[in-house]
Parts: structure tokens; C-alpha cells; sequence
């Protein structure tokens, strides 16, 4: 961390500013170090001090999220407790040790591959072909088409920096407002979380043991009643757009577009079919899937850059490298907590609240928004997932709907502004002011949230394909 941190700074930074970061960075050391008397006489009044006050203001000066939850656990354990510190390097390597998280990379791999190989873009040229010349059409290419994106990339910048160049030149041409398009974007983006094969649900198996072919299952339902919703909200903004100006695709043109998209349509289905049906697990059927597209890419689509190979990789290892990462620290703070005796009191704390699963429900639901905002949906779950799961099964919710909807409660405080650093992502990806998406994007928000209540509500959304 210290190099990363040195060598960030030589690169930005001038030897003044340098100089400064130095003597500022320890004077912080000295001075917590001088008070580590006084902190051990706090108790657990340490976790608010460490792990909300030093992860809050590391997190809003700009520290990168592994680093802020290393920090502040080494801090933890170094001044408060008589811990030896190898034991926080043994948590962290046993949090990035789950063979299924081998998936992480092979899948943020395999998005930057459909997307230069062009089968993303054949998918939405299909969508386009069928539903373009209605009202308000390409806002529905923009919802159907993350959703079928979004199960076959796991990343979710991926997935909108593969949908947002393809459409959003025409749909400006068309007539639609910049901040309209952001705000679609961002809420397709907290919409589709629960597609497979979702990082988000491959951690949530990693750290709490809930069946990934369930989750898989369990995940494709909860996002077609949010893409329900997110369409009545765009058909209730375009009713008034005139018809005609684009014609009706010929049938035979969408036939064509059809023919063309059908091995890339194929993949998602491959994709859940193979892990679903047990022939494969998840890291096997990612695989499966990068063979699958770079032989799509060869001989059907005739698109194959091997020049980009490289950064592709590159890329790759440095995301994947930053997730793991990320559930290695937080892993190592779930572990502080539950030897601060935290878990246990949390766990009673929501075990005895007033009636049950109904209340139990609707806490974690305002919990996870706020957590989504401010730590996004991996480290949020490794963090929280395995104290609150346990009590979500103890209340007699089932852990595949528990899972959906806190996923989906935490990809709303994810794309929320103004804390929503997703939101944010989106804008860079469509090249637009963050500040012309903040009204449109409130119908958007109201629909997401009142999906995620249907979800929470009706649990056979969730399990009601379980076998």
C-alpha cells in the first residue's frame, strides 16, 4: 500500500505537494500511535472509531476502497487489541482463496471479449430491428439489451460501456435528452445486478455458501419485474413521441438481424443452462463461455482484433486484481468484527426485532441502500453478508430471496445520486454532465424501489423456479 501510495504520488504530484503528504501521513501515525492507550480503554467503542470514522474519511479523501478497509482493520488491530498482525494477512489470503472467485477474472474477461468480437452489438441491432420504430423504442433496446448483456459480462461497467456507444448516438439524433439517457442507463444498471452470472452473486456464494446454481436460478425473475417497471416509466415519457419517424423493419430484416444476433443470444442461455443443470459450476462455465466467443468472434462474426488482446488482459488483471483485493481487506474487517463480539450483538439486536421477517426485511432493505452508496455491492456483502444471511435464515426468510432483494437494494444506493458512485460511471461512459440525469432519473429510482418492495413482498419471484 505505502508503494502504490509513493508512486501515485511522484506520478501526480509535485515535491512540495509530496513533502506535505509525507509530513501530513506521519503526523496521522504519530498521533494515533501516541493514543493507543486511550483507545484501548474505549472498547468496542473502537469499531465506530476505526471502522466507520477511518473508512468514511479515508473513503471521501479519495483513498481506493481495499486500501480504506486494510487501513483501518490494521489500525484496529495494531492499537486496540494485542492481536498479532500475520493473523490479518492469514484472513485476507483466506478471503481471496475460494476457488469459485477464479471466476472473477475469466468473466470480466469474457465481457471485454463480446464486446470486441461484436456480439453485443449484434444483440442490440436485433433489439433495434423489432422495436425501434415505436415510441420511445430504443429506451426499450436500452433496458432489454443490458439485460441480456448483463448475463454474460458480470461487470457492470462493462456492460454499459458495451450498450452506450451503440445506441446513444441515435437516440440523440432521435430526439432523447441527454440526462433521460444517463438516468435509463444507470437504472438498467442497478436493475440488472441480479442477472447471472453476476460477480455480485458468485461472492455472495463464496462468503456465505448459498448454492450459485440457485442464485443463478433465483436471479433472472427479480430483474424482468424491475425491467417491467422501468418500461411503464419509459412508455409514460414517450407516449407523446410522434410514430412514423422511423419505419417498421421489414421482416425480413429483423429475420436477417435475427440470424446474425442468434449465436451471441445463445450465450447467456449457455450460460445459465450449463451451471443451472449442474454440468459445469461457474468457473468452469466462464471458460466455456471465452472459448465460446473468441471461436463466435473468428468464424462467424469475422471480428477478432488480436492487437487488443494485450490491454484486454491487462485490464483484466488489474480489475480482477482490485476486486480481490477488495474481499481480501473486507474479509479480514468481517473478521475484526466478530472477534469484537459485534456479530453476535448484531445478530441479536435483529434477531429480536418486533415481528420478525416483516421488519427484519425492510431494515436490511434501508441498510443495504445506504451500505450500496458508500461501499458498492462486493465489499458490502463480504462485509455483511455472512453476519446477516445466518439471521435472514433464523427469521424463516429463504437465502436465495434474501439474497435478491438486498442485491437489488444495494444496486439502487449504487446508481443513486448523489452518493452513487455507479451513477457517476455512467455519466463518463455517456459523456454527460451528472447534473442532467439527477431529475430524470427520480421516476427511474421510484420504479427500482417499488420493484425491489414487489420482490421483498412476493418470495416466489425469487424461489418460485427452485427445483
Amino acid at each position: 500500500m505505502a508503494v502504490f501510495a509513493l508512486l501515485r504520488l511522484a506520478k501526480v504530484g509535485s515535491p512540495k505537494l509530496l513533502a506535505l503528504a509525507l509530513g501530513a501521513v506521519a503526523g496521522l501515525v504519530v498521533l494515533f500511535w501516541l493514543g493507543a492507550p486511550m483507545f484501548r480503554q474505549l472498547g468496542n467503542l473502537n469499531l465506530l472509531v476505526f471502522f466507520v470514522g477511518v473508512v468514511a474519511a479515508t473513503v471521501f479523501a479519495g483513498v481506493p476502497i481495499a486500501f480504506a478497509f486494510g487501513l483501518a482493520v490494521f489500525g484496529y488491530l495494531a492499537l486496540t487489541t494485542q492481536t498479532p498482525l500475520m493473523v490479518l494477512v492469514g484472513r485476507m489470503d483466506e478471503g481471496m482463496s475460494h476457488l469459485i472467485l477464479l471466476a472473477v477474472p475469466l468473466f470480466v474477461f469474457l465481457g471485454l471479449l463480446i464486446e470486441m468480437t461484436g456480439m453485443a452489438r449484434a444483440m442490440v441491432a436485433f433489439l433495434a430491428s423489432m422495436l425501434g420504430h415505436v415510441s420511445g423504442g430504443l429506451h426499450y433496446v436500452l433496458v432489454a439489451g443490458m439485460y441480456l448483456v448483463s448475463g454474460i459480462s458480470g461487470s457492470k461497467a462493462a456492460d454499459m460501456a458495451a450498450i452506450a456507444p451503440v445506441l446513444f448516438p441515435e437516440m440523440k439524433q432521435r430526439g432523447a435528452k441527454p440526462g433521460d439517457l444517463v438516468a435509463l442507463l444507470s437504472a438498467t444498471g442497478a436493475q440488472t445486478e441480479t442477472i447471472p452470472p453476476s460477480l455480485v452473486l458468485i461472492t455472495i456464494g463464496s462468503v456465505t455458501g448459498v448454492s450459485i446454481a440457485a442464485l443463478f436460478t433465483g436471479g433472472l425473475l427479480p430483474a424482468i419485474v424491475l425491467a417491467i417497471l422501468l418500461c411503464l416509466v419509459v412508455w409514460r415519457r414517450n407516449r407523446s413521441e410522434q410514430r412514423g419517424l422511423v419505419p417498421r423493419a421489414a421482416k425480413r430484416e429483423i429475420g436477417r438481424t435475427f440470424l446474425v444476433a442468434l449465436p451471441a443470444l445463445a450465450l447467456p442461455f449457455l450460460i445459465r443452462t450449463v451451471v443451472v443443470e449442474g454440468v459445469a459450476t461457474a468457473t468452469e462455465v466462464s471458460t466455456i463461455g471465452i472459448a465460446y466467443s473468441a471461436l463466435a468472434g473468428l468464424l462467424i462474426y469475422r471480428r477478432f482484433d488480436w492487437a487488443a488482446l494485450r490491454p484486454m488482459l491487462v485490464y483484466t488483471a488489474s480489475l480482477s486484481g482490485s476486486i480481490l483485493l477488495i474481499i481480501g481487506t473486507a474479509t479480514g474487517m468481517a473478521w475484526g468484527l466478530t472477534q469484537s463480539g459485534f456479530s453476535r450483538s448484531l445478530a441479536a439486536v435483529m434477531t429480536g426485532l418486533p415481528g420478525g421477517a416483516i421488519t427484519f426485511m425492510p431494515v436490511s432493505v434501508t441498510a443495504f441502500i445506504v451500505l450500496g452508496s458508500v461501499l458498492e455491492g462486493i465489499p458490502a456483502i463480504v462485509l455483511f453478508g455472512p453476519l446477516l444471511f445466518p439471521i435472514a435464515r433464523a427469521v424463516g426468510i429463504h437465502e436465495v430471496h434474501y439474497a435478491m432483494v438486498v442485491i437489488l437494494a444495494m444496486g439502487i444506493g449504487l446508481f443513486a445520486p448523489p452518493f452513487g458512485v455507479g451513477y457517476y460511471t455512467a455519466c463518463a461512459i455517456g459523456r454527460v454532465d451528472p447534473a442532467e440525469g439527477m431529475r430524470p432519473i427520480l421516476g427511474y429510482m421510484l420504479a427500482l424501489m417499488t420493484g425491489t418492495i414487489l420482490v421483498a413482498a412476493v418470495p416466489w419471484i425469487s424461489i418460485g423456479f427452485l427445483k
